[in-house]
């Protein structure tokens, strides 16, 4: 490889690395999008670095709940629009949705929950990022939007997301006029999970994760799993699908466990992940 070839490898490595931090503190994982200048924009180097990390969480036993937070005054502004207009090539841009999309799935495909920590706007597909999530808490002063509209552009990925959160009719009119709605109204229609006031939105968070680390590491991995799959399935397919995984998770050691526990009135022990 060439000298000249090397640092452009480096360079952009250092890049990708640099654009979302992560870090882990006793089974939670946080991953903090780190362009505040850009507003957070999902450029090329901020989708391969989350698809990195969220692969890497997938395999790693040890991860019990992923928070998705970001640096500055915005959550994520969507797609680099720069970035997009210095490529007008359909190939590129049906790649570059392909792989925004992989992000996004592979959020809903995590073993584990993932909350989405919003300050400031979430717009185009950064409130694509925020459906995508588990659970979604806002400070008060968040917005969300789904405005390419107003750019020419029909938010239809975004879509995707946005319409299993919230009803047809809201999330059209979203899509179709790109209006801005507070948290407060995304709380109301779905979109959200909880609300905080903007001082305390860390402190919301925390508590959040400190209650999902609280419960049986093995349970939360059966239901997440069970959750999004039964909401494919017609009703008697999901309940036969349900049974079979509660059966199965009746056998784990942490469900004899917690039920000893909860009939002995005492505190359950809950199995390491990974052991």
């Amino acid at each position: 490889m060439s000298r000249a070839r090397l640092e452009s490898f480096m360079n952009q490595t250092l890049s990708t690395e640099h654009v979302l931090l992560r870090d882990d503190q006793d089974g939670a994982v946080y991953l903090t999008l780190n362009r505040p200048d850009k507003f957070n924009t999902l450029s090329e180097a901020m989708l391969e670095a989350l698809q990195r990390e969220l692969d890497a969480i997938a395999a790693d036993p040890a991860a019990r709940c992923v928070v998705i937070g970001a640096e500055g005054r915005g959550f994520c502004a969507g797609h680099d629009l720069r970035e997009m207009r210095a490529k007008p090539d359909q190939s590129y841009y049906q790649s570059l949705f392909r792989r925004c999309s992989k992000v996004m799935q592979s959020v809903v495909a995590l073993p584990v929950p993932v909350i989405a920590k919003v300050q400031g706007l979430a717009t185009a597909a950064g409130c694509q990022l925020v459906a995508s999530c588990d659970l979604a808490i806002a400070a008060r002063s968040a917005s969300f939007a789904v405005s390419g509209i107003n750019a020419g552009l029909f938010c239809s990925t975004p879509a995707v997301a946005l319409s299993r959160n919230i009803p047809p009719k809201r999330a059209f009119d979203m899509l179709v006029t790109g209006d801005f709605i507070d948290a407060g109204t995304a709380l109301e229609w779905g979109l959200l999970s909880g609300v905080a006031p903007d001082s305390d939105l860390d402190a919301t968070v925390a508590e959040k994760v400190e209650k999902i680390l609280s419960k049986s590491p093995a349970a939360v991995r059966y239901g997440k799993a069970m959750f999004h799959r039964q909401r494919q399935m017609t009703l008697a397919d999901a309940y036969d699908f349900a049974g079979d995984v509660m059966a199965e998770n009746m056998l784990n050691p942490d469900a004899e466990e917690g039920i000893d526990a909860f009939l002995g009135k005492r505190k359950p022990v809950w199995q390491r992940p990974g052991h």
